[in-house]
């Protein structure tokens, strides 16, 4: 004839859901196997404390136990009998004394839903200026027919297998070892009656419109953390967050380096050897730079405080224009007479004193195929 659960445990019929616990837990610590090996008696105890702990431990099991004792379950245990081997309760027994040796103490409840990421383009003025932009991401959203338990009448079972753990730990000598319990995928808890609509997952496939606020300054790479728009939890768990990553477009005049802009600024021949003042884009308008006489191809103007402001410091960067000197093309008869006569001034030794790059490479040749000869 078997004992009552309340007596096997030690606990009178008004003990609290952590006095039963404590109690299981002194009891198989007592009589546990490991502690006990070859003990017939000491494992036929164990699995008495077991058996009562998993009825007095579940509200509906204990409430049809106080009202018709073992003849409740003499078709089986409501829920699920005990679970196999005894991976569950090492991990009750030693969990607080020795901890999880591979990967800290087990999990207790859902996880939280998974992040989402979502990458966001941009132009440049765009993410100079700030933006406000609307976007559609997929995600996993609560199921709304089942409150996201998977349950279609919202009702919870604790999982025979790991007492609603959702884990198992498994002991092999000194190391301890655990996993997501196998029966209810780490939920803890088991559904009866799986909702119609999630099919017992608790969680839809669905499109979610949000509105993204991108500050002033962003540069590619940069993230911004949208707390709680990620994928909706497990069992009613908190959801993820949304990152949303910046990726700005290449841009037809400007190169940007950090809070700094790089852009070529193309002239003519005249302009470069007689000098002018020529007008350049920035992102606030135009701006003038001074091109002095004599400027060679490939000479950076710096315009302070023409670049971007920083998301970071609110400093602001600069704007860095090399000016490139293009050879003219289409050239009418006219043009090409002049440049023809222009060409002729160049000659004899009075021509270094004009081209003085030119001068040098023809000195650094000739003085390489002299080394060479020699």
């Amino acid at each position: 004839m078997k004992r009552d659960y309340y007596e096997v445990l030690g606990v009178s019929r008004d003990a609290s859901e952590a006095d039963i616990k404590k109690a299981y837990r002194r009891c198989a610590m007592k009589y546990h196997p490991d502690r006990n090996p070859g003990d017939k008696a000491a494992e036929a105890a164990f699995k008495e404390c077991k058996e009562a702990y998993e009825v007095l431990s579940d509200g509906g099991k204990r409430r049809m136990y106080d009202q018709h004792g073992h003849a409740a379950f003499e078709h089986g245990m409501g829920g699920g009998g005990p679970g196999p081997g005894f991976g569950p309760d090492m991990g009750d027994i030693f969990g607080d004394i020795f901890g999880n040796i591979f990967g800290g103490g087990a999990g207790r409840g859902p996880r939280r839903g998974a992040d989402v990421g979502y990458v966001m383009e941009l132009d440049l003025e765009e993410a100079v200026s700030g933006v406000e932009k609307r976007i559609e991401i997929p995600t996993l959203a609560e199921c709304d027919d089942c409150d996201g338990t998977g349950s279609q009448d919202r009702k919870l079972e604790t999982c025979a297998t790991c007492l609603g753990r959702g884990q198992v730990r498994f002991q092999r000598g000194i190391f301890s070892m655990q996993q997501p319990c196998p029966h209810c995928h780490g939920r803890g808890q088991t559904i009866a009656n799986p909702c119609r609509t999630c099919h017992g997952n608790g969680r839809i496939e669905q499109r979610k419109v949000l509105s993204v606020k991108v500050p002033a300054g962003v540069d590619s790479g940069d993230r911004i953390r949208l707390a709680g728009e990620g994928e909706a939890g497990p069992a009613g768990a908190p959801p993820g967050d949304l990152y949303v990553e910046v990726r700005v477009r290449p841009h037809p005049i400007f190169e940007r380096d950090g809070d700094d802009l790089h852009c070529e600024v193309p002239i003519r021949i005249s302009q470069a050897a007689l000098g002018d003042t020529v007008r350049v884009p920035t992102l606030d308008g135009e701006a003038e730079i001074r091109i002095p006489a004599e400027t060679q191809s490939g000479k950076v103007f710096r315009l302070r405080d023409k670049g971007v402001r920083s998301v970071r410091s609110r400093a602001r960067g600069d704007l860095y224009c090399k000016v490139v000197v293009e050879t003219p093309v289409n050239l009418t008869a006219e043009q090409r007479e002049l440049l023809e006569k222009f060409e002729a001034t160049f000659v004899g030794e009075g021509a270094r004193r004009h081209s003085p790059k030119s001068s040098t490479f023809v000195d650094g040749v000739r003085g390489f195929w002299e080394r060479m000869t020699s």
